[in-house]
């Protein structure tokens, strides 16, 4: 049965500063999804890239004597290499400068403006430039000596300005039935919860900026019909993620195939953006919306918030170099749960990369396949009659830990779906020290070629399913047990034994070396 085909992005970084932890486990969050998604059988479409215009994109490259477009380049390039500093599989990369977005923007600013939900009026209010965003009387903190601030601790300024409106206010009630209709629409749940809420507030919802005037800023794209205005960040920005599949033409292959989209991944803090302010633009303009926002927590670094001040800002390029490409993903995934904060310890990283992959599927493979080369004429032997436990371990392998990782994956409970890998993982390490290969060599030869067949087999099973997750470490898996790329798919985990007897091995080598303290410190 053919597969639907499948479309996923991340938030676009804001280019107004280069990589961080935060970004890094975005779009591996989101890789490995997409990853997932291929091997089991769908077309998959992914895009990622970067936000560059707006007032601090602007004022910061002024401060650093370029030209906006210049600034902008400079900090696209490192998120464009962050995306092969960590092996990220984008089909994709787009960024809201390039011609292609500048007539997709303009192309749904005019569906708005003809369907009356565009406006031209004044604004007035307190604007923070660091958020991009401007905050209610309300929603503000002030300090002892009288100054403004956002919820988040971002300074406001008042500001004055003409300005063109969206009537997001017409929307209230249109997003609060489509939310009913579409449980599924924001997630995890305490996101839908929090949006719900803020649609429902007294009064409804206000009528939103969606442009700034020239002689304020000039870096954005022109308003069509309006020379004075640029378009205000969140409509220019959200755009992207029609832009990436053709849009203006909605009959282009690209938008009839992939739009609308499976996910959206983004972080928690623009979520509103997400929920509220771009499925109205959608509705305006006669749109299909996404299926699923799903928001993910933020990451502490040793139980603090990242912050440059402290000193604890973590690189992708930094991560990998001390703990590993594939390391990294695994204890991010790992570590962090489903839609919730989390923490990266120096500690527990490497007490985690140690304990699951050194110690763990790197040494069941190792020994395994070892054990192989030395007593088998470095080749698979043929499997004698299976029993009871070989049996309940390849059922675990073939079938309950694929029925359970799938479902896991398919939900964003990517933690959940490597701890179902991992028992299975630990499973086949008290198998191995109960069957006792190194005994069954002196004592019955065919028995030690059964629980050498099954213990490879679960091990292609494993390397297989954890892909998504450490993919080039588990393709030097198969790769060391002759499983032909052809046969590396979710469908070839199957209920029978699957590995060829008198199938020769190379000698193997370890795939995941351990981390020592002096090494990560």
């Amino acid at each position: 049965m053919t597969k639907t085909p499948f479309y996923i992005t991340t938030a676009i970084s804001y280019v107004n500063g280069v990589p961080h932890l935060g970004h890094a486990y975005e779009i591996i969050l989101t890789d490995v999804m997409a990853r997932f998604q291929r091997l089991d059988g769908r077309e998959t479409f992914f895009l990622t890239g970067t936000d560059e215009h707006g007032e601090k994109v602007a004022k910061t490259a002024e401060q650093h004597d370029m030209s906006a477009k210049e600034f902008a380049d400079k900090n696209a390039a490192s998120f464009i290499k962050m995306t092969e500093t960590l092996n990220i599989s984008n089909d994709d990369f787009i960024r809201t400068s390039q011609v292609r977005h500048h007539k997709s923007v303009q192309a749904i600013w005019k569906k708005l403006h003809d369907k009356g939900d565009i406006y031209l009026g004044k604004y007035e209010g307190w604007y923070s430039i660091r958020e991009e965003a401007y905050f209610a009387e309300d929603e503000l903190r002030e300090s002892e000596d009288g100054a403004k601030f956002t919820p988040n601790g971002t300074p406001v300024e008042w500001v004055e300005e003409p300005s063109y409106f969206f009537r997001l206010s017409a929307y209230t009630e249109k997003l609060l039935e489509y939310y009913e209709a579409h449980p599924k629409f924001i997630a995890p749940d305490a996101r839908r919860n929090e949006i719900i809420s803020f649609v429902r507030q007294e009064g409804g919802l206000k009528d939103l900026s969606i442009s700034r005037h020239k002689s304020r800023l000039k870096w954005g794209i022109p308003v069509p019909g309006d020379d004075d205005h640029v378009m205000y960040v969140w409509l220019d920005a959200l755009t992207n993620y029609i832009t990436g599949v053709g849009y203006p033409d909605e009959n282009s292959e690209a938008f009839q195939k992939f739009w609308p989209a499976q996910y959206h991944v983004i972080g928690k803090d623009i979520i509103r953006f997400h929920c509220i302010y771009w499925p109205a633009f959608l509705m305006s303009a006669d749109i299909e919306l996404p299926e699923t926002v799903f928001a993910h927590g933020f990451i502490n670094v040793q139980g603090e918030k990242m912050s440059k001040s402290v000193g604890n800002v973590l690189s992708p390029d930094g991560l990998v170099e001390t703990y590993g490409l594939d390391q990294i993903r695994y204890f991010l995934m790992r570590e962090i749960p489903h839609g919730q904060d989390g923490n990266f310890s120096h500690e527990q990283a490497v007490l985690r990369i140690n304990s699951d992959l050194a110690n763990g599927l790197g040494n069941l493979a190792q020994r395994t396949l070892s054990m192989i080369h030395k007593n088998c004429d470095g080749a698979y032997p043929s499997p004698g009659a299976f029993t009871d436990a070989d049996k309940a371990l390849l059922d675990k392998a073939y079938r309950a830990m694929l029925n359970e990782t799938r479902e896991a994956y398919n939900t964003f409970k990517i933690h959940r779906a490597l701890e179902a890998i991992w028992r299975v993982v630990s499973d086949a390490n008290a198998y191995i020290d109960e069957q006792a290969p190194w005994t069954l060599k002196k004592e019955d030869v065919s028995r030690m070629n059964t629980v050498l067949c099954v213990l490879a087999d679960v091990i292609r099973c494993l390397a297989i399913i954890v892909q998504p997750v450490v993919p080039v470490s588990a393709n030097k898996m198969l790769d060391q047990l002759k499983v032909p790329d052809d046969q590396r798919t979710f469908e070839h985990i199957s209920d029978a034994y699957a590995l060829k007897p008198a199938t020769a091995i190379d000698k193997p080598e370890g795939i995941f070396p351990r981390i020592v303290e002096e090494q990560a410190a």
